[in-house]
């Protein structure tokens, strides 16, 4: 199938094109000196390491003017290519020099322990067999120098990589290295999508243009979402030349396929443009699969169980480690939120509710209180049968910055209301994550009445144990409807893996420090 150019566009893709905001030979030049200060970084390392180890000079004076390594580093000098060729390899093949895109400080953090640690080994393996050739085949390397190199490499390849973000997100946040985006459909997911980029701007891109994934005609509108509909899938590639984007991201799941692959050969490669996919996570297959053959047919079998029985005593393990040394970090600060808590209204401190929790077991939920005494929930109930329904009401806030909270609810105190918004009032649970009930990381725990409004598709949330944080809390929280509320909860439960819940955990740390939490 081959698409036709479109006749008539709504509006000229030229007129979309971003104008550069800095010169094309500052990125190549960033890249440039990156790599040069990663070989100083390798060079001093090793350097450093042999000096605190052996104490001895590195350089000594051969001849007048002329200075060579000295006789006790030698050895260790006769490594030093090798050292630097392997660093600046490990970290390439850890994509340490992408300056594109969207970026995370942690999975930055984890990219460079494993360039780091794997360079590592490389150099050890360098020096116990080549041993600086026949000249030193009789030496033997102090292992402790490996051990050292490893740490002040590891600690200056991660302060400069956050040196670098650091001033990445400070251009964007002022419209500089952006890459000009065109989103394709119309859709939820579409429209997600262009609100998210927009919203966040360290994301690294600037979406430019819509583009219709059927056919233009008189009733589609010129704009979708504020940004303006340049093309439909069948002028794609024009759009592209004519607004100079350099991504595509393809946001309709009901994309002609065939339609689709022939944009991408007559303009991706040629382009160098990167086409990607932001399907509905429920169109995704979990990471937790497994390849097997029938006689000569291959089958992909999921999980039945979210989590093998190993995997959920490592993740109980993690909680009782994680829950004990919250608790005491954070109760000190018991005695005063109890404190604000009794002056600012009668009542106990303490607020028990019935939640549902894993397999539809009924559990006792233990918060800070932060709604007065004898309050009705008849108002909560209501709203969230709306929620769950999807209900337009259910949005307080409106189109560009939604908001599924009640946000005016007569029933919360004014110390509450600081506590919902630091997060502070769900501590207690933290006993409930010692008693079992509960995890640190996990879907949110919903009241009983909530569960009676679910569909069955929605019940999927229920197999695992409900968290004190999660995915959906972390990734929009009360800016995303209902059902992505379940999107995200079901692709935790189908990921799940201890680097995921840490992740999870440090960013849960992040929004609560900005208050994001009401």
């Amino acid at each position: 199938m081959r698409v036709e150019q479109v006749k008539n566009p709504l509006v000229e893709a030229k007129i979309v094109r971003a104008p550069s905001r800095a010169p094309q030979w500052v990125i190549p030049t960033i890249k440039a000196a990156l790599v040069v200060t990663d070989i100083l970084i390798a060079a001093l390392s090793f350097g450093t390491a042999f000096y605190a180890r052996e104490s001895g000079p590195i350089f000594n004076q051969t001849r007048p003017d002329i200075f060579g390594w000295s006789a006790r580093f030698a050895p260790y000098g006769a490594l030093m290519l090798f050292v630097i060729l392997i660093r600046l390899l490990a970290l390439r093949y850890y994509d340490l020099y992408r300056l594109r895109g969207e970026f995370s400080f942690f999975d930055d953090g984890i990219r460079v322990f494993k360039s780091t640690a794997i360079g590592s080994l490389l150099i050890v393996a360098a020096a116990f067999l080549y041993r600086g050739g026949f000249h030193y085949r009789a030496f033997s390397y102090a292992r402790s120098v490996f051990v050292l190199d490893f740490l002040i490499a590891l600690g200056s390849f991660y302060s400069v990589r956050l040196l670098v973000r650091g001033a990445q997100t400070f251009f964007r946040l002022r419209g500089v290295n952006l890459i000009p985006t065109l989103v394709v459909g119309r859709g939820p997911e579409a429209a997600f999508c262009i609100k998210e980029m927009r919203e966040r701007p360290s994301l690294g891109y600037r979406v430019i243009g819509a583009v219709d994934s059927g056919a233009l005609s008189a009733g589609v509108p010129e704009t979708y979402e504020g940004v303006p509909v340049v093309s439909d899938l069948a002028g794609l590639p024009e759009a592209i030349r004519e607004s100079a984007a350099n991504e595509v991201i393809i946001a309709d799941s009901h994309v002609d396929g065939d339609a689709l692959f022939d944009v991408m050969m007559r303009c991706g490669r040629r382009r160098g443009v990167e086409f990607r996919i932001a399907p509905s996570l429920f169109n995704c297959l979990p990471s937790k699969t497994e390849v097997d053959q029938i006689g000569a047919l291959p089958m992909i079998r999921l999980f039945r169980e979210p989590l093998s029985d190993f995997a959920r005593g490592t993740k109980r393990i993690s909680d009782i480690i994680i829950a004990s040394l919250t608790l005491a970090l954070l109760s000190p600060f018991w005695l005063l939120i109890a404190l604000l808590i009794k002056f600012d209204s009668k009542g106990p401190v303490f607020y028990a509710q019935e939640r549902v929790g894993m397999d539809g077991r009924i559990f006792v939920v233990y918060k800070f209180r932060t709604m007065r005494v004898d309050s009705d929930s008849e108002i909560h109930r209501e709203y969230q049968r709306k929620f769950i329904a999807g209900h337009a009401e259910a949005n307080v806030g409106d189109a560009k910055k939604p908001a599924y909270k009640l946000r005016d609810d007569p029933r919360i105190t004014r110390i509450g209301r600081i506590l919902r918004r630091l997060s502070l009032d769900e501590v207690p649970q933290l006993f409930n994550v010692l008693r079992g009930d509960m995890s640190v990381v996990g879907p949110r725990p919903p009241i009983p009445y909530e569960v009676e409004a679910y569909e069955l598709r929605h019940r999927k949330r229920l197999d695992m144990k409900p968290g004190l944080t999660g995915l959906w809390q972390v990734s929009g929280r009360n800016r995303l409807p209902f059902e992505e509320m379940v999107k995200l909860d079901l692709f935790y439960i189908e990921n799940w893996s201890l680097l995921f819940d840490l992740k999870i955990i440090l960013r849960t740390v992040l929004v609560m420090l900005r208050g994001d939490g009401y």
